[in-house]
C-alpha cells in the first residue's frame, strides 16, 4: 500500500499538532509534525507530502486577533509554495486556530475565480467568552472530499473567536448552495441551534466550511479529540462507539489521496 504523508505544521502557540498526528496514523497515514521555520528556511518541503494540516492552538498567542499573525507569516514566505502544492492536487485541513488562519489568509472559503481574497473571518463568541463546550454536528457531504455521508456527530470546541462572518449574511447562503458549508451546528432534535449548542453564534450554524474544489477544510470543533471512543464524556452511560467521530474526516482524507493522488 502506498504511503500518505500528512505535515502538521507547528509553531509558537499550536497545542494541538501531537493529536492530530495521532489521527492521522490512526487513519493510515504518516504523519509528521513540522515547524513552520523548517518549511521556510527549505529543510522540509511541503511538495513531499500529500495533506497540509495547520492544527488547533493559539498561535503566536493569538495577538491582533485568532490566526492573523500565522495567516500574515504563511501569506508573505510561503504563499507560493502553498498555491502550487494547492494546485498540484494536495488537500489542506485547518482545525480551530487553522481555520481561522485559513480564512485570514483568504484560502477558505476560496474561489477559484479570486484565490487568496479575504471575503469572510472569524470574530468574538457572541457569549464574549472561551466557549469549551461538546456540540453536535450536521454533516453535509456537497463537494468536500473529508466528508462522504450526511449524518450527524458530536465534537468537541474550544475557542474564543469561532463566529463565522461576512460582510453580509447573503454570502453565507450562497456557500450553503455552492455545497461549500461542510459541518453545522445542530440541537438536540437535529434542527436549527441556538447558544449553547451553537457556542459562537455564527449565522445558520456554520461551523465549518470548504473551498470551491473541495480539497481545502476548515472547522471550528476538534475531531482530533474524538479519535478514541473513551474520549466522549458518556460513553460510561451511553456505551462505547467503534471508533471516535472524528476518525472518519481523517479517514476519509487519506481515502482520498490514495483513490485519487497515488
Amino acid at each position: 500500500m502506498k504511503e500518505v504523508r500528512a505535515l502538521i505544521l507547528r509553531t509558537a502557540g499550536t497545542n494541538c499538532d501531537l493529536e492530530t498526528e495521532y489521527a492521522f496514523v490512526r487513519a493510515g497515514a504518516t504523519a509528521k509534525r513540522v515547524h513552520v521555520e523548517e518549511l521556510m528556511e527549505g529543510s522540509e518541503r511541503l511538495a513531499d507530502h500529500h495533506i497540509f494540516v495547520i492544527p488547533g492552538g493559539f498561535s503566536y498567542g493569538d495577538d491582533i486577533a485568532a490566526g492573523r499573525v500565522l495567516a500574515n507569516e504563511l501569506r508573505a514566505r510561503l504563499g507560493d509554495r502553498i498555491e502550487e502544492f494547492l494546485e498540484s492536487g494536495g488537500l489542506a485541513l485547518g482545525i480551530c486556530n487553522g481555520f481561522q488562519a485559513l480564512v485570514k489568509m483568504g484560502w477558505l472559503p476560496r474561489r477559484v475565480s479570486s484565490p487568496a481574497e479575504q471575503s469572510f473571518s472569524l470574530v468574538d463568541n457572541d457569549s464574549g467568552r472561551f466557549e469549551d463546550r461538546w456540540v453536535r454536528l450536521k454533516l453535509r457531504p456537497g463537494r468536500c472530499v473529508f466528508v462522504k455521508e450526511e449524518e450527524t456527530i458530536e465534537l468537541p470546541v474550544a475557542h474564543g473567536e469561532g463566529k463565522f462572518v461576512a460582510r453580509e449574511n447573503a454570502l453565507i447562503d450562497e456557500l450553503f448552495e455552492a455545497g461549500q458549508v461542510v459541518f453545522n451546528y445542530v440541537g438536540p432534535d437535529g434542527g436549527e441551534a441556538d447558544y449553547p449548542a451553537n457556542p459562537n453564534g455564527s449565522y445558520r450554524g456554520v461551523a465549518g466550511v470548504c473551498d470551491e474544489t473541495g480539497r481545502i477544510l476548515g472547522m471550528m470543533p476538534h475531531p482530533e479529540r474524538f479519535v478514541s471512543p473513551w474520549s466522549h464524556p458518556r460513553h460510561t452511560r451511553e456505551g462505547l462507539k467503534p471508533e471516535g467521530d472524528g476518525l472518519r474526516i481523517f479517514r476519509n482524507a487519506v481515502e482520498h489521496v490514495r483513490r485519487n493522488v497515488l
